[in-house]
């Protein structure tokens, strides 16, 4: 019985979850304005290696809207939002132990 315990698959689940993050942005003359750098609450830094795009938009996973910059961290991307707050927000891949 014990084996089989051990063999049973653990069952988990990918959510997201809106996340608030500090970033570091360059201000330009023509009014632009570009992410560099996303630190999060423990204080990892990940620097943005390029931005692929810019649109004003509502976030489909979680509640927010804002600004989007679709950016390429290590390869991959990830959805920075600029809200009107002047807070930014990621979206955030949690695993849930236990899902359906």
């Amino acid at each position: 019985m014990k084996n089989e315990a051990r063999k049973q698959e653990i069952n988990t689940m990918t959510v997201l979850k809106k996340t608030y993050v500090q970033v570091t942005a360059d201000f330009y003359p023509d009014g632009r304005l570009r992410p560099t750098k996303i630190t999060w609450n423990d204080g990892k830094e990940y620097h943005i290696d390029q931005i692929k795009q810019i649109q004003r938009m509502d976030s489909q996973r979680v509640p927010g809207t804002g600004i989007c910059y679709i950016c390429m961290i290590w390869g991959r991307p990830c959805r920075l939002f600029y809200e009107e707050n002047y807070k930014w927000f990621v979206e955030e891949r949690i695993v849930v132990m236990g899902g359906n």
